[in-house]
C-alpha cells in the first residue's frame, strides 16, 4: 500500500535475518500490510540492539541462529535496552530449549517459519496488543521436554566445542583453567547421555539447549 494511505499511526517493524532472500520476502510481504512498516532491517545479531536504539521499533521480529550473536541473547538486551520494543521469535529450528529460553529472555511470541504470512501479521499486531503468541505444537513439545539441564557455563564449553576446538582452545576462548573446561564438558556429556563432547554438543543444539 503507498506510504501516504497508511494509517497515521504504523506498528514498526525491526526485521534480523540472515538468509537476504529470505529477510527481502518476509520484508515486502509485511510491508503490504496497511498498518506495518519494516523500519530497520539486519542480517547479524550483533547489530540489532544497536539498529533498534536508533530505529525504536515496536516489534522486533528475530531470527535465532544469526552470525556474530544468537537472536536469543539480542532478545534479553533488547528487553533492557528498548523495553517498548516488543519480541518475537521467527525460526526454522521449532525446538523447546529455544522456545523456553525464548521466554526466559523476554520474548513475546515464538513462530516457525513454515507459517502463512498473514498468521505472521496477525502475530505482529498481537505481541502489541500485549499478548503472548507460541505455535501450539512447539508449545505442547516445549511442556514435555523438560528444563534445560546445562549451566550457563556448561553451554558455553559445548558451544565452544562445536568446532572440534581442543580443550586448550576452548580453556583459551572462555578464560579458564583446561581442568575446569574438562569439568563442565564431563557434566554436559553426563546430563545428554552421550558418549564425547562432539555428541553431547549436537545432542544439546537439537534440543535447543545452545
Amino acid at each position: 500500500m503507498p506510504q501516504d494511505h497508511r494509517p497515521a499511526k504504523c506498528t514498526r517493524v525491526l526485521l534480523a535475518e540472515d538468509q537476504g532472500m529470505m529477510r527481502g520476502a518476509l520484508a515486502l510481504l509485511l510491508g503490504m500490510e496497511p498498518d506495518i512498516e519494516v523500519v530497520a532491517q539486519v542480517g547479524r545479531g550483533d547489530e540489532i540492539v544497536d539498529r533498534a536504539l536508533l530505529a525504536r521499533p515496536d516489534v522486533a521480529l528475530l531470527d535465532i541462529e544469526l552470525p556474530g550473536r544468537s537472536g536469543l541473547d539480542a532478545a534479553a538486551e533488547l528487553r533492557d535496552e528498548v523495553p517498548d520494543c516488543r519480541v518475537l521469535i521467527l525460526t526454522t529450528f521449532g525446538r523447546p530449549g529455544y522456545l523456553r529460553r525464548a521466554m526466559e529472555a523476554g520474548a513475546a511470541g515464538f513462530l516457525v517459519k513454515d507459517g502463512p504470512v498473514e498468521e505472521l501479521a496477525e502475530a505482529v499486531r498481537a505481541v502489541l496488543r500485549g499478548e503472548t503468541v507460541i505455535d501450539p505444537a512447539l508449545a505442547a513439545a516445549a511442556l514435555g521436554a523438560g528444563p534445560n539441564p546445562l549451566t550457563a557455563r556448561e553451554r558455553e564449553a559445548l558451544s565452544a566445542a562445536v568446532d572440534g576446538a581442543t580443550i586448550a582452545d576452548i580453556a583459551g576462548r572462555l578464560h579458564l583453567s583446561e581442568s575446569t573446561v574438562r569439568n563442565y564438558l564431563s557434566s554436559a556429556i553426563g546430563k545428554t547421555g552421550t558418549r564425547n563432547r562432539m555428541e553431547a554438543a549436537r545432542s544439546a543444539r537439537q534440543q535447543g539447549w545452545l
